[in-house]
């Protein structure tokens, strides 16, 4: 009998959505359905922020250390469970089981860094003049929601449920409808950890429940990561009710390689980890491949290395293979961008992916594409531009480092950029003049890592909203700063009224000395 994925509210997995409408959860490699997964409604949205709002009160009273506590408690049953977690990504998600590995235990560092708050979080404090001090303190901001994509399906929701559970939010969490199983095993964890009930909730669904997790008067905050149009819509209705968001869109990332002073071998495996693993459905991977230097040989020897690397990637979901595209509209977007590229556009398909058969051994037609590489002769083609979200690289030769950094720069995505050398002053030009958020040298996934904080640049489509996610940027999104301002009297203060009243009362002159002045204070003089 096939599984339906429902909510979990309030410390139960027995809500199913109002709507009590599903649709089907099917494995990638070959389109099998190997479950249900519930569609919910305004209602179960509104069950979840009122569990979650119930429970606020009490969490939050709690202290930073003792929240961390469980979630200490939630980070080794991660680790006790990954293996199962990560069978559950391939499963639905289609990764090769190491980077489905690597998706458990990335997502757990955040989890780490969450645990490390109690140490990192605390406001700060400075006597500003001579009985005034400062301070500020963070507090939660109350019921949080995070939307989160199927690429990383336990990575992603990693980068934002530990540090607004740790800073004292409740959560309302909403996975992606196409891999709905991993994060709901996850909640049973959460569960066995101690998380009280309503603490953490989370509901499945599409276009509705996003719709009523934006508009709800209770979240206070919203975070999503996805596509850029649908990151606009996020940030651009959140922002309109006064709710603080940020929301991760697209990329086009660029690779620029010296080819003067870059080490060839070095670059050529970077890049094609770069471009082709998770099956390049990762925002952060490479797209664009800039040659910029070298003769002809170089730039031949540059390319037949990768060419080589590439071409050896067996498909599959085992380690050092590559596992198929999520869906049947994600394949077809990509052989459609290769397409329009050779056949329109003229590009020259070094390496062509479309030779990987939909169909692997018997099973039934799965969404299979190999890395494909394309030289082309315009730097205005649409596969150079848009975002294909696939295994697909896109190679230009360009005629100088100016030519290299505007077309960088003039994509309209600004999420990351990486350049290959092995001179300083070289590679320091470049990350001066690059145009995105995550940058990069010989290194072509530059991921921050805590206590670095990930996002792209503002005014691009990579980027809407407030702030950063994960690290000390989640620190700042999930909490307000309160400032307080103090003035206690002095102990010197005290005793001179407490003499000066003595005096009076004995008939004596008072003392002729003054309690020190703060030129600054203007209390009763305005």
């Amino acid at each position: 009998m096939v599984q339906v994925i429902g909510n979990y509210i309030n410390g139960s997995f027995t809500i199913p959505p109002a709507s009590a409408q599903s649709v089907d959860v099917l494995n990638p490699a070959d389109n099998t359905v190997i479950g249900k997964v519930g569609l919910s409604d305004p209602a179960d949205v509104d069950a979840a922020v009122q569990a979650a709002a119930s429970a606020f009160e009490d969490w939050s009273s709690m202290t930073m250390k003792a929240r961390a506590v469980i979630m200490l408690r939630f980070h080794a049953l991660v680790n006790q469970h990954a293996e199962e977690l990560a069978k559950l990504i391939v499963m639905e998600n289609g990764k090769n089981m190491t980077e489905a590995l690597a998706d458990v235990a990335k997502g757990n560092e955040t989890v780490e860094y969450a645990c490390s708050l109690p140490q990192l979080a605390q406001g700060k404090c400075l006597q500003v003049s001579g009985q005034v001090v400062c301070q500020d303190r963070r507090v939660p901001l109350g019921v949080v929601a995070s939307i989160v994509p199927f690429n990383f399906p336990f990575m992603v929701p990693m980068w934002t449920v530990p540090i607004a559970l740790v800073m004292g939010n409740t959560v309302v969490l909403k996975p992606s409808e196409k891999v709905p199983q991993t994060m709901y095993r996850v909640a049973g964890l959460m569960k066995e950890s101690g998380f009280p009930d309503g603490v953490f909730n989370m509901v499945q669904g599409t276009k509705e429940a996003v719709q009523a997790i934006m508009e709800h008067p209770k979240i206070q905050a919203v975070t999503f990561v996805g596509s850029s149009p649908v990151a606009k819509i996020v940030s651009t209705t959140c922002r309109s009710l006064h709710k603080r968001c940020t929301a991760l869109g697209g990329a086009k990332n660029h690779l620029v390689a010296l080819l003067d002073d870059c080490e060839v071998d070095g670059a050529a495996a970077d890049i094609c980890v770069s471009f082709a693993g998770c099956a390049g459905q990762r925002c952060m991977a490479a797209s664009v491949l800039l040659l910029v230097g070298g003769d002809d040989a170089v730039q031949r020897d540059l390319l037949d290395k990768l060419i080589q690397k590439a071409s050896s990637i067996q498909p599959g979901t085992g380690p050092g293979q590559m596992g198929p595209v999520i869906d049947d509209a994600s394949y077809e977007k990509i052989i459609s961008y290769i397409a329009l590229a050779e056949q329109q556009d003229g590009a020259k398909v070094l390496l062509d992916g479309r030779s990987w058969p939909r169909r692997k051994e018997g099973l039934a037609g799965g969404n299979w594409i190999g890395p494909t590489i394309l030289l082309h002769s315009s730097s205005q083609d649409k596969t150079m531009r848009e975002e294909v979200f696939g295994p697909v690289l896109s190679v230009y030769k360009c005629s100088s480092w100016e030519e290299a950094i505007e077309i960088e720069n003039s994509n309209p995505f600004g999420n990351a950029a990486s350049i290959y050398t092995t001179n300083g002053a070289n590679a320091d030009w470049f990350l001066n003049n690059f145009r995105a958020g995550m940058l990069g040298v010989n290194i072509g996934i530059p991921v921050p890592r805590e206590p670095f904080s990930f996002g792209g640049l503002y005014g691009t489509h990579s980027k809407y909203g407030d702030m950063d996610i994960t690290g000390d940027g989640g620190m700042e999104f999930f909490s307000n700063r309160i400032k307080v301002t103090s003035k206690w009297p002095s102990t010197s203060t005290i005793s001179l009224r407490k003499r000066k009243l003595e005096d009076e009362t004995n008939g004596q002159s008072p003392d002729s000395k003054q309690a020190t002045t703060d030129r600054a204070n203007f209390a009763g003089n305005m």
